[in-house]
């Protein structure tokens, strides 16, 4: 029999109003199930469209007016396929949440500071997501460590910078309740020593000041073409005592006549922690040379000492903020009591220092044992005249 355009257009219309129908009673059971699980809109919205097929199978059917016969067939055959497709769906959604649940335990260990694996997930979105994780996971694990390892490093800096202000503190106080009390035979010479002392934490709080800049970024430059020989010239004028204090002889090669392109000030520091360094670790009686080299464009200025220098895998470590020297090279050996050099800032501020400056010039810093002892090389862009 031929399905004429109104039989047509009630087929159609029957199965719009109950798609429709039971779209909008998905659609609330979603609505109202606030604390759903990912997988429930999707078994709604599959079990939904089930409903429909077989709804409008349903009412087609009857309106067609089959047979008895023919609709108990119909029926068999519409609810065994229903029950086999919610069987698979169930299992699929499962199987779903199943793996939802295991990444959401690996984002819980990833928060507690493991490391996890990427999983094998059949869905390819499971898979990349877990594969991210594994690798967030390992980078928040270098990240805790790093922190760590800043951490413990800011509390021995903070322990250290204590220390150093301390000592120079309890001298003042000791040598101040002294000439309070008019125990002193030389008053003149308990001045002096205060004035040093003063002096110790003025260098630390000055040195303190600019590390702060240099981490800051507010570190401003000057640059002009500096003659190298000033600048090393007021630099051993600077630590004049100090070396007198160790018999340590200054001596220079390759510097006159060289220029840089740096800020005269800055660099003037650079050489003279470079040069307090040397001298406060260097043997007793022996020399210091302070030489320049030009290699191209860049100027390698280097300050050589003949102490024993560190250990190998403090070569790039020395440079960073808190550093301390080990027994091969302790601060203050063989400086005599009372001198200026004695209780000198040792709270590894001074080649931290020189580091930020050199860096901020567009240069780098090295140490190196060589024959002749230890050498630090500082590398500087040349002026261009």
């Amino acid at each position: 029999m031929m399905l004429t355009p109104v039989d047509l257009l009630l087929v159609l219309a029957t199965a719009a109003v109950c798609t429709a129908a039971i779209t909008l009673l998905a659609l609330l059971v979603l609505r109202r199930s606030r604390q759903r699980s990912v997988t429930a809109p999707f078994v709604v919205l599959v079990v939904a469209a089930i409903a429909s097929i077989v709804c409008s199978t349903l009412v087609i059917a009857a309106l067609m007016y089959l047979s008895l016969h023919d609709l108990q067939v119909l029926l068999w055959v519409v609810g065994l396929s229903a029950v086999l497709s919610l069987t698979t769906i169930l299992l699929t959604a499962r199987a779903v949440s199943r793996s939802f649940t295991h990444l959401g335990d690996a984002v819980e260990r990833v928060g507690r500071g493991a490391v996890v694996s990427p999983e094998a997930y059949a869905a390819r979105e499971l898979a990349d997501l877990s594969a991210q994780l594994a690798v967030a996971s390992e980078r928040l694990a270098a990240a805790r460590a790093e922190i760590e390892q800043l951490d413990a490093a800011r509390r021995q800096f903070f322990a250290w910078i204590s220390h150093d202000l301390r000592t120079p503190l309890t001298g003042v106080s000791a040598l101040a309740e002294a000439l309070d009390d008019g125990a002193v035979a030389d008053p003149a010479d308990y001045v002096r020593r205060i004035r040093v002392q003063v002096a110790t934490m003025n260098r630390l709080v000055d040195d303190l000041f600019e590390l702060s800049q240099i981490q800051s970024g507010a570190l401003r430059l000057r640059r002009e073409d500096v003659a190298l020989l000033d600048v090393v010239s007021d630099a051993v004028a600077d630590v004049h005592q100090l070396a007198v204090a160790k018999q340590i002889g200054i001596e220079h090669a390759g510097v006159a006549g060289r220029t840089v392109r740096a800020d005269p000030h800055e660099l003037t520091r650079v050489v003279v922690n470079l040069l307090t360094n040397s001298i406060r670790h260097a043997p007793a009686g022996s020399e210091v040379l302070v030489s320049a080299e030009q290699r191209g464009d860049r100027l390698v200025l280097s300050v050589l000492d003949q102490g024993s220098g560190v250990d190998g895998e403090d070569l790039t470590r020395m440079f960073e903020i808190g550093w301390r020297a080990s027994a091969a090279r302790t601060p203050d050996a063989g400086v005599p009591s009372g001198s200026p050099a004695a209780g000198s800032p040792g709270a590894g501020l001074g080649l931290a220092i020189v580091r930020g400056i050199v860096e901020a010039h567009g240069g780098d810093v090295r140490a190196a044992h060589v024959p002749q002892g230890f050498r630090l090389d500082v590398t500087l862009p040349a002026s261009a005249t």
